[in-house]
C-alpha cells in the first residue's frame, strides 16, 4: 500500500522536464521489462505486518534480534535550533534515521541478475562477465532483502549515553530528533553503534556538528559528482549496478577547494533511493568531503521503481528536504551544486525564491555527454532563465568543466 502510494505521489509530482527526460530516454518502456518482483518484502509475520500500521506508537514493536536482523544506521548533522530573537544558544539536536532488515532473506536473485546483464549487453562488453554479474548481485541484494518494521533498536554514544530508536512504521525506517547531545566544536563528529555493535553490517554511524552560522553545501550526486547517466535508463542500470562508481573528472577537485576557502559543513541531496545508502556512501567517502546523505525514504522491490525514483517528482523531494535544512540553518550561507539532467535548476530556484537571501551560489552543471541530452532542451539559456526567473542573475551560474567556477568559489569566500 505504502510502496503504491509512494508511486502515485511521484507520478502527479512528475515536472515538465522529467516528462521529456522519461520520453526522450524511453524509461516506461524499460521499465516494463525489468524484473518486478525482487523480494519478499513484505512476507512477514502477522503481528508485525499488522502493528506496523501503529508507527512510532506500537505497543508490539521488538527490539532488533541481533542472529536474525540487522540496522543501518544513517549519518546525519547535528544543529542549534535558531530563535528569532537573541538567546543563549540551544543544545544539539539531530533526526535520527533508522532501517531495519532481516539477514539473508532475498529469494535466488539469478534471473534478476541475468535479466539486468542482458538489458545492459554484458556479455558483448567484454572483460569479466563473471565479476560484472557478482557486482551486479551484490548491489541488487539491498532491494530484496525483506524488511523489519515494528522494531526498536539502542543506539550507544561515546559518552556511554544509550536510547531507544524506532519502531519503523510498513516502510521500515524510523525517523525522530533527539536533543541534547552533549557539547561539541563546529566541524567536530562522533561516531554511534548500536547495542551488540554487530547489528551494524556498514558499520556505525557519524553525527557531525555545525553551528547556527558559516556556510553550507547542497550537493546533487548523480551526474553532479558520480557519473550515472541519469537520462539514460540503460547508463543508470551500467553506472548503478555494473562499473566501479567513477567521480565526475574535476569535481573532486573543485569541492577540495570549496572546503579549503569556505569550510562549510555538507549535505549530499539525491532522489536514489535508501537502498543505495552503503553504495553511495562509501563512493562519497573516497571522493569527497564527508557529510550526511539524504535519500528517499521509499524502498523498492523492483528496479523500474528504482529508476522512477530518480527520474519522477525529483523536484518536489528535493524542496521538501531543502525546507527541512532551512529550517535546521537558516543563517547558514548556502551553495547549491547541481546538474541540468533532471530538476535541479527549477528545485533551487524554488528554493531561492522562497528564502530570499539564504542561497548565496547555485552552480549547475551542464551534461554534454549523454546523448539522450541531445534532443532536449535541457541544457538551454532559455530552460535556465526560466528555473531562475526572479533570481539574482549574479547568484547562480552554469558550467561544463569545474575549473571555470575557480573564480566563482575566491569571490564567495569574499562574502
Amino acid at each position: 500500500m505504502q510502496a503504491a502510494t509512494n508511486k502515485f505521489r511521484q507520478l502527479m509530482q512528475e515536472n515538465s522536464p522529467e516528462r521529456e527526460t522519461r520520453s526522450e530516454g524511453h524509461f516506461r518502456e524499460t521499465e516494463a521489462r525489468l524484473p518486478y518482483f525482487l523480494g519478499s518484502r513484505f512476507k512477514l509475520p502477522l503481528v508485525d505486518n499488522i502493528s506496523s500500521y501503529l508507527g512510532a506508537r506500537n505497543p508490539l514493536a521488538k527490539q532488533v534480534d541481533p542472529r536474525t536482523e540487522s540496522v543501518w544506521l544513517l549519518d546525519n548533522t547535528a544543529y542549534r535550533p535558531v530563535h528569532p530573537y537573541p538567546h543563549k544558544p540551544q543544545p544539539f539536536q539531530a533526526e535520527f534515521v533508522a532501517a531495519y532488515f532481516q539477514k539473508n532473506t532475498g529469494k535466488d536473485i539469478s534471473k534478476a541478475v541475468a535479466d539486468i546483464a542482458d538489458k545492459i549487453g554484458l556479455k558483448a562488453q567484454g572483460g569479466d562477465e563473471k565479476e560484472g554479474e557478482r557486482r551486479i548481485a551484490e548491489r541488487l541484494q539491498h532491494f530484496m532483502d525483506t524488511i523489519a518494521p515494528a522494531r526498536l533498536v539502542t543506539i550507544e554514544f561515546p559518552n556511554g549515553r544509550k536510547r531507544k530508536l524506532g519502531p519503523g512504521g510498513r516502510s521500515a525506517v524510523s525517523m525522530e530528533t533527539i536533543v541534547g547531545l552533549g557539547e561539541h566544536k563546529d566541524g567536530e563528529s562522533i561516531k554511534i553503534h548500536t547495542i551488540p555493535p554487530e547489528l551494524l553490517p556498514h558499520g556505525p554511524m557519524t553525527t557531525y556538528f555545525a553551528d547556527p552560522d558559516g556556510w553550507l553545501v547542497i550537493s546533487d550526486i548523480d551526474d553532479t559528482i558520480k557519473r550515472t547517466m541519469t537520462p539514460s535508463p540503460i547508463g543508470i542500470l551500467q553506472t548503478t549496478f555494473v562499473d566501479e562508481p567513477e567521480p565526475i573528472p574535476g569535481m573532486p577537485e573543485l569541492y577540495a577547494e570549496v572546503t579549503s576557502s569556505l569550510n562549510p559543513n555538507w549535505f549530499y541531496l539525491s532522489a536514489s533511493p535508501y537502498n543505495l545508502y552503503p553504495f553511495l556512501r562509501k563512493f562519497v567517502h573516497e571522493h569527497y568531503p564527508l557529510g550526511p546523505l539524504i535519500l528517499r525514504e521509499a524502498s523498492w522491490m523492483n528496479v523500474g521503481g528504482f529508476l522512477a525514483s530518480l527520474t519522477q517528482g525529483t523536484e518536489a523531494y528535493k524542496q521538501s528536504r531543502m525546507d527541512k535544512i532551512h529550517g535546521w540553518f537558516p543563517r547558514r550561507k548556502v551553495l547549491c551544486v547541481g546538474d541540468s539532467t533532471q530538476s535541479d535548476p527549477e528545485a533551487y530556484g524554488d528554493i531561492c525564491r522562497k528564502y530570499k537571501g539564504w542561497i548565496k551560489a547555485v552552480f549547475i552543471r551542464k551534461v554534454v555527454d549523454v546523448a539522450e541530452m541531445n534532443n532536449t532542451d535541457k541544457n538551454t539559456d532559455e530552460r535556465f532563465q526560466k528555473a531562475f526567473k526572479d533570481v539574482d542573475p549574479g547568484i547562480w551560474k552554469t558550467f561544463v568543466d569545474p575549473r571555470e567556477l575557480v573564480d566563482a568559489v575566491a569571490k564567495l569566500k569574499a562574502t
